[in-house]
């Protein structure tokens, strides 16, 4: 049922950093099944440790998005607006996709909303099978933007799952961030 996050975990096993599966990949490891189909699969991890990932996966290059345009990765520091890099295994030619997310102090902090955080030390989880995933809360709050119909598939899979206190920091972050969106009621 996770073939593909089980992959992801295995080829991480040498980033010794926090990170997670991301998109919608991240809510079926929260519910504990697969509920749609993933056409990619991406990761999380925070921007302090970019470095530290082209180390570990010394076998994959890297490009960088820079609008919307992939870009070779060199040596150089990645600050924002670059928050994507996308990886190709140079044996396989397995693709994975990286976004980058920005701290401070011991905090997440939304690239879209800088007044909008999360604690550093919640935002991963780990499944039952041991494969680590971003807060599911965080998954819907990126995905809220310009929500495609797997977006909404991913949130109405989720949000009967999520504690209480999660619900609350969604639909805040929702309120701040996109106003009138139609997850908020739901909530």
């Amino acid at each position: 049922m996770f073939n593909t996050c089980i992959k992801v975990n295995e080829w991480m096993s040498e980033f010794n950093e926090q990170w997670g599966i991301a998109g919608g990949w991240a809510i079926d490891l929260f519910i504990g099944k697969q509920t749609r189909h993933h056409s990619d699969i991406e990761v999380a991890l925070f921007r302090e440790d970019q470095h530290k990932l082209k180390k570990a996966l010394s076998d994959w290059s890297f490009e960088k998005v820079v609008k919307g345009e992939l870009i070779s990765w060199g040596e150089e520091w990645l600050e924002l607006p670059v928050h994507e890099i996308h990886g190709v295994h140079k044996q396989t030619g397995e693709r994975l996709e990286v976004l980058l997310n920005d701290t401070r102090d011991s905090e997440w902090v939304f690239r879209r909303e800088s007044s909008i955080s999360f604690l550093k030390s919640s935002f991963f989880l780990n499944s039952n099978e041991g494969i680590p995933y971003l807060h599911p809360a965080v998954v819907l709050l990126y995905k809220a933007r310009n929500a495609r119909k797997k977006d909404h598939t991913d949130f109405f899979a989720a949000k009967d799952f999520l504690k209480i206190e999660d619900k609350n920091w969604l639909r805040q972050a929702l309120q701040m961030h996109i106003p009138e969106h139609t997850w908020i009621p739901e909530l």
